[in-house]
């Protein structure tokens, strides 16, 4: 009798643990689905026009047709997918205008990265243009490793690879350039 009762304590157990695996299968599979998270924007905004100002004076116009905002990430970004159109004004009243075909800003830099067809042109004709930008908003400079393209109504136009300027482009720094120069007349 202490066999069988032996063998039906051992079933049992058996039984027990197998009833206990399938069920916390179950609870875990339960518990890896809470803990998993989408990589999700925490806001999203259509039509965004944002207008940045400074002690009472506008200094930029942001607008674009779609905003992802990506706050409660470790690192919290804005991304604007659908490219933005910035007019960024200057002290003395005069603009730039910069389009590109996406942007990116990272919170507490200070920074955007501006992406594809990024075209910047002044109101005094002064035309830039490369693949990517970035636009430091604190100290209000421009900067690229990039190939770009740069057009002085003018002097001519200037080719090559890296530069840096301000936003009026009173000051540039070429890296490698290849440049053609209009004679004065």
């Amino acid at each position: 009798m202490n066999r069988i009762s032996l063998y039906s304590l051992k079933l049992s157990v058996i039984a027990f643990a197998v009833t206990l695996f399938f069920s916390c299968e179950s609870n875990f599979k339960q518990i890896q689905q809470i803990n998993f998270s989408e990589f999700m924007p925490t806001g999203i905004a259509d039509t965004v026009n944002l207008k940045y100002t400074d002690s009472g004076k506008v200094k930029a116009i942001l607008i674009s047709s779609k905003m992802l905002d990506y706050g409660t990430v470790k690192y919290p970004f804005t991304e604007f997918p659908e490219g933005i159109d910035l007019t960024l004004y200057e002290a003395n009243g005069k603009k730039s205008y910069v389009v590109s075909d996406y942007a990116i800003t990272f919170k507490g830099t200070e920074i955007i990265d501006l992406r594809g067809n990024v075209k910047m042109t002044t109101q005094d004709g002064q035309f830039m243009e490369t693949e990517q930008l970035f636009y430091d908003q604190k100290n209000e400079w421009f900067f690229t490793e990039k190939k770009f393209k740069f057009t002085d109504p003018i002097k001519g136009f200037t080719t090559g690879e890296g530069i840096d300027f301000s936003k009026d482009f009173k000051r540039i720094n070429f890296q490698k350039v290849y440049s053609e120069i209009n004679e004065a007349e």
